[in-house]
């Protein structure tokens, strides 16, 4: 008997030989050890053991995905993509809805369908071809700022602050693969609340320098100072920088965190990257003509594109069970839409953030910071 045939035998004596009698199974035993050809402590576990194979059948063809092989939904999503600086995928979902209704070029209707029912998973199957890491290290330029430490208390869990107001800041080097001299320096500042983030340049990292930036970052966030946190360089521990934070009506509660814990700092480290070097690389800044061409970018398109077109999520919950850590984080969303959600911003400032968010352009904004990084990377 071919295998196939033993099979089709199996299958239509086996469940006849587990109904059946005693007397009836030694029958069926005489003649499957005669037809088989085996031993009968065999034929007795074949037929005890067996359990139906259906015939193989011929796979269904289902429809084609919707979302492969679609040309116009892939350049959408690449070019969005490209224009927020290649986002995570999980934030770039919720990127998609809102830099789709700038889109510059006619998207048919069944591709804005799809974009608002797509996936981050599926995001990321169609972008696989194209996605690219690269992944630079620079240097670290903080030095230790020894002669106010016992006057600036450390704090390391500013994350649970629940107003908004309280700042990280640090400095980031555009040094390039030297130290040596004076070049650029660029304060980075983000709002552990909202995660509203501002940028300055400043030539070197003088106190007074710095200061003068700080001053200007609270001219611009739409809500009251109340903190500062920063690392332990000497740009930051100074006499003048405290002074400011204490010698007013409202005193700013002034931070620093532990020395060598980078951590401490999580936030504005990220930022350091994803608003910072992905831009502007590792370059030497050492035109002192480009300070002012960066602040100007800075207080315009820079933070407009940041602010209002660039989600972000936040650690909500960590839970440590044996030796896993379970984070959960709260939905994407952009630094304006968690102003507009805090009930302690005032209506006033909503209003006003509501018709500048009205009047901005994604794409716009994009084309116009690379005008003016193109002159700048001309200068250095």
């Amino acid at each position: 008997m071919s295998p196939m045939s033993k099979r089709e035998y199996l299958n239509e004596v086996a469940p006849r030989y587990r109904t059946s009698s005693k007397k009836k199974k030694v029958k069926i035993l005489d003649e499957f050890c005669l037809i088989y050809k085996c031993h009968r402590k065999h034929a007795i576990r074949q037929l005890n053991n067996h359990s139906i194979i259906p015939k193989p059948q011929a796979k269904k063809q289902g429809r084609p995905p919707k979302y492969k092989n679609n040309p116009e939904l892939l350049k959408v999503i690449e070019t969005i993509w490209f224009q927020t600086n290649q986002l995570c995928l999980k934030l770039l979902k919720s990127a998609l809805i809102l830099w789709l209704p700038c889109y510059p070029y006619h998207v048919s209707e069944e591709v804005i369908k799809l974009i608002k029912q797509i996936s981050p998973a599926t995001i990321d199957r169609i972008l696989l071809p194209i996605r690219t890491r690269n992944r630079v290290r620079g240097r670290c330029t903080t030095k230790p700022g020894t002669l106010l430490k016992k006057h600036i208390p450390i704090k390391v869990n500013q994350w649970n602050e629940e107003k908004p107001g309280f700042l990280e800041m640090d400095t980031v080097a555009m040094c390039g693969t030297s130290l040596s001299d004076t070049f650029v320096n660029i304060l980075d500042a983000i709002d552990i609340k909202t995660t509203w983030t501002e940028q300055r340049a400043t030539w070197g990292k003088g106190e007074a320098a710095v200061l003068e930036q700080i001053k200007d970052i609270e001219e611009s966030i739409p809500f009251p100072l109340l903190g500062l946190d920063a690392d332990n360089g000497n740009e930051f521990l100074n006499r003048n920088l405290l002074k400011y934070c204490l010698n007013r009506k409202y005193p700013v509660q002034f931070t620093r965190s532990r020395a060598y814990h980078k951590n401490d700092n999580a936030h504005v480290e990220q930022k350091n990257w994803t608003h910072i070097r992905q831009w502007l690389g590792y370059d030497r800044f050492d035109n002192p003509y480009v300070v002012p061409l960066l602040n100007d970018l800075f207080k315009n398109e820079w933070r407009l594109f940041h602010n209002f077109f660039c989600p972000s999520v936040k650690l909500i919950e960590k839970e440590r069970i044996g030796s896993k850590t379970i984070k959960k984080h709260d939905s994407p969303k952009t630094p304006y839409q968690r102003i507009m959600k805090s009930k302690h911003i005032a209506k006033e400032s909503k209003q006003q953030l509501t018709i500048i968010f009205n009047s901005l352009n994604p794409f716009k904004l994009r084309k116009a910071i690379e005008e003016k990084l193109s002159v700048i990377f001309k200068m250095i």
